[in-house]
């Protein structure tokens, strides 16, 4: 099998850093990397280093077939086509199919926790991409990421400057992981040499209810915020008038409902037996990231 390891949505922010860790902390030469995104002129410091950098749209499946060949290992990183209902399976399906078209030694994919029973409105993207990288016959490694720490931005900026941060998530709990954790943890396996298939959950390692969230922050910040626990409906009322796009509120409010319903409530070692090291804490990652969801003193 080749050892050429390739990277999709190489343009993204995760694929960036799958890609640094692969050369950073695996030791993978720049000349077994390629680089694949619909616009590669996107990846010219990439190039730059001696990675090859690929043409490869999820919408052209020809494009697919001609990025991937001659490819051992194929990280797929999921896309963020979200607005359409069933596009994004679509153009996983599609990766899939040219992945084995073209033989493929091993394919990896950024899944989501427990996609079979979660309330997350696109859960069903995940499981269907799941299903059809199994049908496929390829070996496979299935990367569950839980919630990036990352997204908690959002409504900590909210919350921070308003003190009160309104959820309907209840006294769920959520493993949060930073986005470097999961690229670190995703390049160690697209590195790996490891032939069999296998489906892990990425997750930090502790559990924070968003009233747990809230006081590390309040410490951190010395801001007082105040958790205000409202139905799904009231989420859903505050988020429209807040201007969220229509597709983007049942959205949020299907995290809150997957939350509360205990469903992310899930903590594994995964990312240790992958990488060799801990996963960053939540309050050291707020801490080095307080100018992302604060304002200036």
């Amino acid at each position: 099998m080749s050892d050429t390891l390739l990277v999709t949505g190489a343009s993204g922010q995760l694929g960036r850093l799958v890609i640094k860790h692969l050369i950073e902390s695996n030791g993978v030469a720049p000349s077994r990397i390629v680089a694949a995104t619909r616009d590669p002129s996107k990846l010219a410091d990439l190039a730059a280093k001696g990675i090859k950098t690929v043409a490869a749209d999820f919408e052209k499946p020809e494009t697919l077939e001609k990025a991937f060949a001659g490819v051992g290992r194929l990280l797929l990183i999921s896309t963020d086509a979200l607005g359409q209902p069933g596009l994004r399976l679509s153009q996983h399906t599609a990766a899939v199919n040219a992945a084995k078209a073209v033989g493929v030694g091993h394919i990896l994919y950024t899944s989501m926790p427990k996609p079979e029973e979660s309330l997350v409105t696109f859960a069903p993207d995940h499981l269907g991409t799941e299903e059809v990288i199994k049908a496929s016959g390829l070996p496979y490694t299935i990367l569950r990421n839980s919630w990036y720490m990352e997204n908690l931005f959002g409504s900590l900026s909210n919350a921070v400057a308003s003190g009160h941060w309104y959820t309907a998530s209840g006294q769920g709990k959520t493993p949060h992981i930073a986005r470097e954790d999961l690229a670190r943890a995703a390049a160690a396996a697209l590195a790996s040499n490891d032939t069999s298939s296998s489906t892990v959950t990425l997750t930090g390692s502790e559990l924070f209810t968003v009233d747990e969230v809230a006081a590390i922050v309040s410490e951190i910040t010395g801001k007082p915020i105040t958790v205000v626990h409202v139905p799904d409906e009231g989420l859903a009322q505050g988020l429209t008038a807040a201007g969220l796009p229509d597709f983007i509120v049942p959205m949020v409010v299907s995290f809150d409902a997957n939350t509360r319903a205990g469903k992310f409530d899930i903590i594994t070692d995964s990312f240790t037996k992958l990488t060799g090291k801990a996963p960053v804490k939540l309050k050291a990652f707020l801490e080095a990231h307080k100018a992302a969801f604060a304002p200036a003193a």
